[in-house]
């Protein structure tokens, strides 16, 4: 029940794009279409899922003072890994993507995961807690793509849609369309919950704690 219950945490209470707002860069860049929000997903949650096995099994091993540094250097080297085989095997993809491929080694939602789950954590814990996130975080792209692909191009996945294809409406296909469907998933979301939804970040969870000084303020 407890990997059950990290898991749905992380498709759902936590969701990094609809909940917590984290990794909102690639999640507008690339929800153009269908296709591309898969893409990225699958990619983010395989480095999401590696990183966490490689910082759960070195965690104590890892000094505190050293963790963020040596967290970079693993993350980015699954990124790396990631954009060679896309690159290899998935070319139209790795085009698509772009720049936002090897920017998920600064991905929030990877750095999220390490820091406040991977490093204080078990591996099949630190899996699951991965998986989660990244389902959560391809769902949501999903979502979002599919919205503006549907209304800005009259398609879903490059197959075109009766009726919507000539009647599309444009705006949905560039940024200002990005930031539209992402507030009103956030707003909606927000009024389904009615607000329960939410994390608390204290002290503890923060990784600047020890030096800020503000106690109990941080919260």
């Amino acid at each position: 029940m407890k990997k059950l219950t990290i898991l749905k945490n992380g498709i759902v209470k936590d969701n990094a794009v609809l909940i917590l707002l984290l990794g909102l860069c690639p999640a507008l860049a690339v929800s153009t279409m269908a296709s591309n929000a898969i893409g990225m997903g699958v990619a983010t949650t395989f480095v999401i899922i590696c990183s966490n096995i490689a910082i759960s099994l070195m965690r104590k091993l890892i000094p505190s003072n050293l963790r963020i540094p040596c967290f970079i250097v693993i993350i980015a080297g699954f990124v790396a890994l990631v954009e060679m085989i896309v690159e290899a095997y998935a070319f139209p993809l790795y085009m698509a993507l772009g720049v936002f491929l090897p920017l998920i080694a600064v991905n929030c939602i990877v750095f999220a995961r390490a820091e406040m789950f991977a490093n204080r954590n078990g591996v099949m814990d630190s899996i699951v807690d991965a998986i989660g996130a990244g389902v959560g975080f391809t769902l949501a792209l999903l979502i979002i793509a599919s919205v503006r692909e549907i209304l800005g191009s009259g398609q879903w996945f490059g197959i075109d849609l009766p009726v919507l294809v000539d009647n599309h409406i444009p705006i949905f296909s560039i940024a200002p369309g990005g930031f539209i469907v992402l507030g009103i998933l956030v707003a909606t979301v927000n009024h389904i919950s009615k607000g329960r939804v939410k994390k608390e970040f204290g002290c503890q969870g923060c990784s600047a704690a020890a030096t800020c000084g503000k106690g109990a303020l941080c919260k």
